[in-house]
């Protein structure tokens, strides 16, 4: 049997990771082959999505920052009592797909995904306490882990470089869109440029604005519509509306009927909202950096993400040629499936088993 350890999962708030691991979840129990068991917090009891389920009443969830630090800290210190619970002696492998070993152990043998290491490349972006958190959490997930899944080759460059992984431990997995739910459709096209991120540091919404305004000089009928959390205590520019968090259904609907989705973001481990809007036959203007390009291909337009006129050109090009983007993109992102990424899961676990 394989575990998979969700504990450290926060809806709503733990952003396209939420959206790998539930996805996987829902996956594996379509086209998994081996036996699983999920391991989940009160806080996400219905993310275990088909797959047999435990909720861990002894870890102590939380949706704060404190709170989850204050949780995760008790169970690295004190993880008799969570090890007993979950019995992970019936275990023949475990998979930690948030980044975070808890508990940790070193029976039965581990993989763990690591999304990205934003806080080795852009430490600014992190509290002190965060950063230290992070550092030390980090470094002893990858060091009682049999093997590393990473979700990007970019990515695997930078836990090499960085902290110094052996390159033969990792293993690269693309993360995948979700096809019957972002798809073409026959919405028609309004006047809005997309950008589906939570007001995280990285996301680079300033440099957004400044570009935006740009381009409203020519195009004053264009809006920029603003999805996820943090929006609502900060003043927006004119002609910029923020929804909140949204259903999968309504940012379908977005991407379904923007003009162009725009995407600035200063580092990804891989990038999904580019890939569900290519799917959605939306053209995208997205970041030269980190795994984007590789992520993308020559699909979209790119741009340097701290220069406000070169993301306004290029969003302004994609506006220009909507039907050669939108054609490409939705072939590109058609080869990337949940299912596929599902197996792919499952060949490391064998690997672990072996």
């Amino acid at each position: 049997m394989i575990g998979i350890s969700l504990l450290t999962l926060v809806p709503q708030i733990s952003g396209g990771s939420e959206t790998y691991v539930r996805a996987l979840v829902r996956a594996l129990a379509d086209v998994g082959e081996l036996e699983y068991r999920v391991f989940l917090p009160s806080i996400a009891a219905d993310a275990g999505d088909g797959l047999e389920s435990k909720v861990a009443s002894s870890y102590r969830a939380s949706r704060t920052m404190p709170g989850r630090i204050a949780a995760m800290s008790r169970a690295a210190v004190f993880p008799g009592k969570l090890r007993r619970e979950l019995e992970l002696e019936q275990l023949d492998a475990i998979h930690f797909p948030l980044s975070v070993m808890l508990p940790p152990l070193r029976k039965p043998p581990a993989v763990t995904s690591v999304l990205d290491i934003q806080h080795e490349i852009y430490p600014r972006f992190f509290s002190r306490a965060e950063l230290a958190y992070r550092k030390l959490v980090y470094g002893w997930t990858i060091k009682r882990s049999r093997l590393v899944i990473t979700i990007s080759k970019h990515e695997r460059e930078m836990l090499i470089e960085r902290l110094g992984l052996a390159p033969e431990r990792i293993r690269v997995i693309y993360l995948a869109v979700d096809h019957e739910t972002f798809n073409p459709g026959s919405e028609k096209r309004e006047p809005f440029l997309l950008f589906p991120a939570n007001n995280w540091p990285h996301k680079n919404h300033e440099r957004l604005f400044e570009a935006f305004a740009l381009l409203r000089r020519e195009r004053p009928e264009l809006r920029l519509v603003l999805t996820g959390s943090g929006h609502e205590r900060r003043r927006l520019p004119e002609g910029v509306q923020a929804f909140g968090h949204v259903s999968l259904a309504e940012l379908a609907s977005f991407y379904r009927r923007a003009s162009c989705l725009v995407f600035p973001s200063l580092y990804e481990g891989f990038g999904q909202p580019p890939l569900e809007a290519l799917a959605s036959g939306c053209p995208v203007a997205v970041s030269r950096v980190a795994s984007l390009p590789e992520v993308c291909g020559d699909v979209v337009r790119y741009f340097d993400p701290n220069e406000p006129e070169q993301i306004a050109a290029a969003v302004a090009e994609a506006l220009d040629h909507p039907d050669e983007l939108r054609q490409k993109g939705i072939e590109w992102a058609r080869t990337f499936t949940w299912e596929r990424c599902a197996r792919e899961h499952e060949l490391v676990y064998r690997e672990l088993i072996s």
